[in-house]
């Protein structure tokens, strides 16, 4: 129930109104919340919020949600709402929470309002959010009518952040572009003064930044710098120790570099949480391992350290529990002296700065020296505090001089060596240890004695050798003394023909050598052979066999020499048991012959056993042998060579290689072995004695090339080359003459033998007294001869035009008629009245084709016609008799009378074979001449036929002219003894040779 009285203006009540209301129907609205203050973080571009949650008004533990709001610019426009929780606690709590905007806080101004919630269990009524609270404001730069720059200002991100830049300008100005590096950027407008570019996945930068410049209309430009890089790694491997219980020292690799430097670089910091001392590291960046130090703190051994790592983007930390007293590393030893007791005997001493009371040191000293191993010694020793330790050393070598080094760790729990300290220090001198190796030889007149002797080594010396004393006794009986100083190695004395037993002492100053003792006597060798060693690349492998006599050894000698200077002696000495050695010396050279001899050595003296030669290392040959062509051949080529010096052939020579092939002499041509000539043939001689050689089956007057090689087992000798040109082979071409006349000799007796044999066929066949033209094959013709074939020559004439041919009947006493030019009655049609034949009948005018002849005339007549002459046929008898005959008269008379008729008749009857009666053509066939050729296979339709349409020739030319050729009397055949003989008939021919053409 719900009373509600109202009041007068005095107090008094005037009205009052009671009504009900249930507890669902009320709407639960909390009190507006108020923002305590909100803070902005410029370099962080971050907003801090503060509000109290008036908690005392309700029951503790409620639920209360707290909606947050941000906003930009004049026009309000939301950026983020969150909803935070808490609980209350029945006491005004300050709630805090944290944005990190996107853009710098500086572009422009941000706005911030909250409103709350809270979750009343026990209230059954409706509950909704407070009202919102008034709005918190964080200006921008661009509502300051002086504000201008770019935002933010040296900021540090990590390397793929996303930045947001921006620039405000003053009033009246305007933004023309933004760039990042050396990049322009699009702009994005913010605000009337703001505007701003965003890069995207930021790479590292360099050790100065990134620049972001914004340039104004007015050319003026400003910026900032951003610094981009990585958030600290988690130190690795860190670890602490003591040098000298003062301090602690701590090291670590601090991983991938963070990229920041100077003031936004990594900072460290070492915390003891036992003591709870915090130390600052100062480290350098540039060191890939950091070090940090930490005071030793009395009375405390064991340490927990934590390694804090931070920058600006991040940080992280390292923690380590260490035990010092196990963590002991020594500095090295400082002030090392040496003191000599005597030549083989020396104490050490060093100083090692810290307190190591409470451990015990171990020390290790090392010797070495030039020619020996090293050596180490361990001393232990308990520690103390600034403290001095010794040691001694013996069994050393005198006159050495020898390296010492030290070094210290703890010896209880070890846990480093000390770096090295060193000094050098030699020994005193003492005497030698023994004599010098010691050789002799006699001079070739025997007179007098040199004596050699090596030099001993500084380890056999024990000091500098200042002189040799050498002595000669006979009996014991001295004969000559000599002191020879350094550095020679060498003396002479006079013996005459004596013997003595040589002594050779070295002095230095501390003494003298035990002597060196030998006899000069030489015995006597028989048979003494020469071998060859054997090469081995760093040394000369000479072998000998045993020999049972020999007592006291064997002796190698042998003999440097180089060039004028004169010969070096040197010698090595062996036990009796040995039969071979390698010769090994610094002055060996390759492909240099040396002499050794072998002397073994008996209780009376020195014997020559053996000469031996040999090499370090064969080589090829320097040069090959000359040789020269003593006598040439047709087929063989004799070649001698010469002998190569020794110091040329710089190994034992194996042989020789005699090369040849054809080939002329050219500067440029390569050598045979390298030209790859199929017929290369190579002579390979092994036989050293053989100084000339005979090359065989060579082809006559032929250039030879030859080349001529030595080799040894180091290889092939430089070629030397000849060109030789073999003789010719006279009896070779004598027989290739001979060979061909006999065969022509032998060919012409075989033929005149058949042909006389044969003559009466030959006879017969090629030249009979009367020819048959139906049995020569030689008359025999192709159609197509007067054509102008050019390859058939038969009857071929001779370049010759007659002007007239007259054939006339010897029976007839007719009296001669010169060739007159007539017409063919082919070509005449016209007829006379009268029906009789005229005069021109009995002339028939035929075109003629010559032969082709092929040799040139040179003045070819010029009225001669170039096309064809013709051949006038005349009846002689009819010239003069009449023509009419009788109609009685048979007309076999025509054959019977007419004699002897050329084959122009049958052309003629050919072309009227129409008008012919069977008779007629069987009398045509058994009178005169007939043409060895088909007379039905003339071909009348030529372009100068008779009977061709396509002639404009008057006259006709009639069946084959060639078999008019001839220039003989052409005979009726004497077959038929019936047969008609001829009477008075006789023919011309005009024009009967042609001139051939020029070709």
């Amino acid at each position: 129930m719900v009373t509600i009285t109202t009041n007068s203006i005095s107090g008094t009540p005037f009205a009052t109104k009671e009504f009900e209301i249930h507890k669902k129907d009320v709407l639960f609205i909390p009190v507006t919340p108020r923002i305590l203050s909100l803070t902005p973080d410029f370099s962080t571009s971050t907003l801090n919020l503060k509000w109290s949650d008036n908690g005392s008004a309700f029951p503790y533990g409620l639920d209360a949600f707290w909606q947050i709001q941000v906003l930009r610019k004049e026009t309000m426009e939301k950026v983020t709402e969150v909803t935070y929780h808490s609980k209350l606690t029945h006491e005004d709590i300050i709630l805090s929470w944290n944005w990190t905007s996107d853009l710098p806080l500086e572009c422009m101004s941000h706005y911030v309002k909250i409103r709350c919630y809270v979750n009343v269990t026990h209230f059954v009524g409706l509950k909704d959010w407070s009202d919102w609270s008034p709005v918190e404001v964080i200006p921008g730069k661009d509502t300051d009518p002086s504000g201008s720059g770019v935002f933010p200002l040296d900021t540090v991100v990590a390397v793929g952040s996303d930045v947001t830049f921006c620039c405000v300008h003053e009033e009246g100005q305007n933004i023309t572009n933004m760039t990042y590096g050396s990049k322009p950027y699009p702009m994005i407008q913010l605000s009337s003064r703001s505007n701003a570019i965003r890069v995207l996945n930021a790479s590292a930068s360099d050790a100065s930044g990134t620049n972001v410049v914004c340039t104004y209309s007015n050319e003026m430009l400003e910026g900032t710098v951003l610094f981009v890089g990585y958030a600290p790694d988690t130190p690795q491997n860190l670890s602490c120790e003591t040098p000298n219980f003062r301090i602690i020292k701590c090291t670590w690799k601090p991983g991938r570099p963070s990229g920041l430097y100077a003031k936004r670089r990594t900072k460290y910091s070492l915390f003891e949480r036992t003591s709870g001392k915090n130390v600052s590291c100062e480290v350098n960046e540039m060191n890939r391992e950091r070090v940090c130090g930490f005071p030793v703190i009395p009375d405390q051994k064991i340490y927990d350290f934590i390694l804090g790592v931070s920058n600006p983007i991040g940080q992280t930390e390292s923690s380590l529990l260490v035990d010092i007293t196990q963590r002991v590393h020594p500095k090295p030893p400082e002030k090392l002296t040496v003191s000599g007791n005597n030549s083989t005997s020396v104490h050490l001493r060093w100083f090692i700065n810290g307190s190591f009371a409470e451990i015990r040191l171990l020390c290790q000293i090392e010797i070495s020296s030039g020619h020996s191993e090293q050596k180490l010694h361990n001393v232990s020793m308990p520690g103390g505090k600034l403290s001095a330790y010794t040691a001694q050393l013996n069994s050393l070598h005198p006159y050495t001089k020898y390296q010492f080094r030290v070094r210290c760790s703890a010896a209880d729990h070890f846990w480093r060596w000390s770096d090295w300290s060193r000094i050098e220090y030699t020994t005193s001198e003492a005497p030698p240890v023994r004599g010098p190796d010691i050789w002799r030889e006699r001079s070739p007149s025997g007179e007098s004695l040199k004596i050699f002797w090596k030099p001993l080594s500084l380890y056999e010396a024990n000091g500098k050798i200042v002189s040799h004393e050498v002595s000669c006794y006979l009996l014991e009986t001295p004969l000559e003394h000599k002191v020879v100083t350094e550095p020679s190695n060498s003396t002479e004395i006079k013996l005459g023909k004596n013997d003595c037993v040589i002594s050779v002492v070295a002095k230095n100053h501390a003494g003298s050598s035990p002597p060196s003792m030998m006899t000069s006597v030489d015995l006597p060798s028989d048979n003494v052979i020469t071998g060859q060693a054997v090469a081995m690349g760093n040394g000369i492998n000479i072998s000998w066999d045993s020999y049972p006599n020999i007592t006291c050894g064997y002796v190698v000698k042998w003999c440097h020499s180089s060039g004028s200077e004169p010969c070096s002696v040197d010698w090595q000495k062996y036990p009796p048991n040995t039969t071979n050695a390698v010769i090994k010396s610094a002055l060996f050279k390759p492909g240099v012959r040396y002499n050794f001899s072998l002397y073994g050595c008996k209780s009376s003296g020195y014997q020559l056993l053996k000469n031996i030669t040999g090499y370090m290392k064969e080589l090829p040959p320097k040069s090959a042998p000359n040789f020269t062509v003593e006598e040439t051949s047709s087929d063989s080529i004799l070649v001698k060579w010469e002998d190569i010096p020794i110091e040329e052939c710089r190994g034992f020579l194996k042989g020789y290689l005699l090369s040849f092939a054809k080939g002329e002499k050219d500067a440029l041509k390569p050598r045979l072995s390298e030209s790859g000539n199929p017929e290369l043939k190579v002579n390979n001689i092994t036989d050293l004695t053989q100084k000339s050689m005979k090359i065989l089956d060579l082809q006559g007057k032929t250039s030879y090339q030859l080349e001529l090689q030595a080799y040894t087992a180091g290889g092939l000798s430089p070629p030397n080359s000849l060109y030789v040109v073999t003789k010719e082979d006279s009896v070779g071409l004598i027989i290739a003459i001979l060979i061909p006349v006999a065969v022509v000799v032998l060919l012409g007796v075989v033929a005149s033998i058949l042909c006389y044999r044969k003559r009466e066929w030959i006879k017969e066949t090629f030249y009979p007294e009367i020819p048959n033209p139906e049995n020569s094959k030689a008359l025999q013709f192709q159609r197509n001869i007067c054509e102008g074939k050019k390859t058939l020559k038969t009857l071929e004439m001779n370049p010759c035009t007659p002007n007239s041919v007259e054939v006339v009947e010897t029976q007839s006493a007719a009296p001669k008629i010169e060739d007159t030019e007539m017409m063919s009655p082919a070509a005449d049609t016209a007829v006379p009245e009268d029906g009789s034949d005229s005069e021109m009948e009995n002339h028939v005018v035929v075109s003629y084709c010559p032969p082709i002849i092929e040799e040139e005339i040179s003045n070819p007549p010029t009225d001669e016609p170039g096309g064809s002459s013709q051949v006038v046929y005349i009846d002689i008898q009819s010239m003069y008799q009449p023509q009419i005959k009788s109609e009685e008269e048979p007309d076999t008379d025509l054959v019977t009378k007419a004699g002897y008729k050329p084959q122009m008749q049958l052309s003629i009857s050919a072309l009227n074979k129409e008008s012919r009666s069977p008779m007629e053509e069987e009398l045509d066939k058994t009178a005169g001449y007939r043409p060895q050729a088909n007379t039905n296979a003339w071909n009348m339709d030529t372009p100068d036929s008779p009977g061709s349409v396509e002639s404009n020739n008057e006259n006709a030319s009639f069946g084959s002219p060639c078999s008019i050729n001839s220039r003989q009397f052409l005979l009726p055949p004497k077959d038929d003894e019936d047969s008609p003989k001829p009477i008075n008939i006789a023919w011309s021919f005009t024009h009967f040779f042609q001139n051939k053409p020029n070709e």
